[in-house]
């Protein structure tokens, strides 16, 4: 089993075993906690967009949500085991933060959040019809490309990060120009292709029998490439509006 997501990848459940009888990963109870993370996400986002639009600073919900999202994060990726825990953390966390920058999307180009909620949804749907209905092969190949291409973004983005600390900026990753938006849509390209790859390795968990508390982890995997795909939707649609 193989994954581009850093967080759902093959160690996770190598060599799994388990004792007869004992509950088993499934796909419904990996969805509702999937459906449960989301809610919180979408909680402590909600809190920090109000802030916001009341006037009051989010500067400090937005550092404490990626500073310690990160670190979560981080926390959880090296002990699945705890994931009950901290995956319901991680989503609040992520939560203030992806509430401070949709309010400040929100703030430049009116309605640009709601759009970009729906196209994220509508993205999740269509590829999770598309990996039911097989018309994606996810061969050995194409989790290799799709790999390749995460990590090449993952690079570009720590280079262009770098430079940023010297006054270097990248135009396209910020101006709406045509290079710019091709970009944006190569990385929504990848960011959706890795929910399939996420879709292939849950069910392939659910078929070895994995341990039933990692369920949370999985779900927690897709909340991370939800996150991404969001916000990388949000960055297109504001390049298209500034046009």
């Amino acid at each position: 089993m193989r994954t581009t997501n850093p967080v759902l990848n093959a160690k996770t459940f190598a060599n799994v075993r388990q004792a007869e009888g004992t509950p088993v990963m499934t796909i419904e109870g990996t969805v509702n906690r999937a459906a449960f993370l989301l809610l919180i996400l979408t909680a402590t986002a909600t809190w920090t967009w109000m802030e916001a639009f009341t006037g009051a600073p989010v500067g400090g919900y937005l550092l404490a949500g990626i500073a310690g999202g990160f670190v979560v994060g981080l926390i959880t990726v090296f002990a699945p085991a705890i994931a009950r825990f901290t995956a319901p953390l991680y989503a609040a966390l992520q939560g203030l933060a992806l509430g401070a920058i949709s309010a400040i999307y929100e703030a430049q180009f009116h309605g640009i959040v709601i759009q970009a909620v729906a196209l994220t949804f509508g993205v999740l749907l269509a590829l999770l019809i598309v990996y039911r209905l097989r018309i994606i092969p996810v061969t050995e190949r194409f989790k290799v490309g799709v790999c390749a291409a995460t990590g090449g973004i993952a690079l570009f983005y720590l280079v262009a990060i770098g430079l940023s600390f010297f006054g270097v900026q990248i135009g396209m990753l910020h101006q709406g120009t045509p290079i710019g938006i091709a970009f944006s849509l190569f990385v929504i390209t990848i960011a959706a292709l890795n929910l399939v790859l996420d879709f292939d390795f849950i069910e392939q968990g659910v078929e070895h029998g994995a341990p039933k508390q990692l369920e949370w982890y999985a779900a927690f995997g897709l909340i991370v490439t939800l996150i991404w795909l969001y916000v990388a939707i949000l960055r297109l649609l504001s390049k298209l509006r500034s046009r």
